[in-house]
């Protein structure tokens, strides 16, 4: 089923699909294709908020604006400007869901207010479980998915050096472009 056969699909209706279905969403990168299968059962508006951005297009143009090697790598707000691509309102924190920030896991940027997830999520690259429920703060950044195929093209990802771009640490000195994100499994 393509992109354009869900679009009359509601969020909520595609994160609970089926018990026990865990949906795909592919991305194609200029460095490369991943494919991450998302948790609605363990993170259910999380992923009805990621499929809803996913449809839409947000993150089609996107760069990964902060890549930290050792750590993570995180993309979803900022067009190939750098110029910060409006979201819709925060989503509640699911951090208390069981799922571990362990590498190749998917999960949700925050800002230090734990219900300020809007776009933005990230790729553990390592086990960081200083980010798991209660760590850092009390909240945690809640896990939703995980890559489950192209972690090779992470991994380059990651290995892209960075440098400062105004208020802005970690960006990549060689852009790497989301072209497209579609919902490869509903």
């Amino acid at each position: 089923m393509t992109v354009t056969a869900l679009a009359g699909t509601s969020s909520s209706a595609l994160a609970q699909a089926a018990p026990g279905a865990q949906p795909e969403v592919a991305f194609t990168t200029t460095m490369g294709e991943f494919r991450v299968a998302l948790d609605p059962a363990r993170a259910p508006k999380t992923v009805a908020n990621f499929l809803s951005y996913v449809k839409s297009g947000q993150y089609d143009g996107t760069v990964f604006h902060r890549v930290i090697p050792g750590f993570m790598v995180q993309a979803g707000g900022y067009d190939a400007a750098l110029n910060e691509k409006p979201t819709r309102a925060p989503i509640p924190i699911e951090s208390q869901n069981g799922l571990k920030n362990s590498a190749g896991t998917l999960a949700m940027a925050r800002t230090a207010d734990p219900n300020s997830a809007t776009a933005q999520f990230f790729i553990n690259t390592v086990d960081n479980p200083n980010l798991d429920y209660p760590r850092p703060d009390g909240n945690g950044y809640a896990v939703f998915g995980k890559v489950v195929a192209g972690m090779d093209v992470i991994k380059r990802i990651e290995a892209v050096p960075t440098t400062r771009h105004g208020a802005m640490a970690n960006v990549p000195t060689r852009q790497v472009v989301i072209e497209q994100a579609r919902i490869v499994k509903p």
